[in-house]
């Protein structure tokens, strides 16, 4: 069995009976996004904006989040591509638009985590092990598509 086979047969085998599927759904990128804008907003050392203005610790953590999806699948890696790249968008637009990013994250990942305690019907552990397992939630839930179409893993 390979890394990704065992990653998503742990991850399904504790969300075989959620108690609200929809919100869970709903919540999983919510703390994804959440937590990917509060490492974007944190200070970086003064050496990161002399590689890049767009390198800080949130795209360093979406491109280790790249490589990592690469090594354990190719067709998932390639379907999240646009899921990351959206999630380095969203972030952009945050830092541009004047709203409080750190504001606007920390309320996307509270809410993400009332979601998930939702729908896991108030399950704390289960929450705390989604949390732990963060970037398997989004390569789980295309899985499910990918499974419900045909398409390999």
């Amino acid at each position: 069995m390979t890394d990704i086979d065992n990653w998503l047969t742990r991850y399904e085998q504790t969300h075989e009976n959620l108690g609200n599927p929809l919100v869970f759904w709903a919540a999983v990128p919510m703390v994804v996004v959440g937590v990917v804008g509060i490492l974007w907003s944190l200070p970086v050392p003064a050496e990161f904006p002399d590689i890049s203005p767009l390198f800080n610790w949130g795209s360093a953590f979406l491109m280790v989040t790249a490589i990592y999806y690469f090594i354990i699948s190719l067709s998932l890696a390639i379907g999240l591509l646009p899921f990351l790249l959206g999630l380095a968008a969203i972030q952009l637009w945050l830092t541009d638009s004047g709203l409080p990013a750190n504001g606007v994250s920390s309320g996307l990942l509270v809410a993400g985590v009332t979601g998930l305690a939702l729908g896991r019907s108030g399950n704390l552990r289960a929450v705390f092990q989604d949390l732990q397992l963060m970037m398997i939630g989004p390569a789980w839930m295309l899985s499910v598509i990918y499974r419900r179409f045909g398409i390999p893993i």
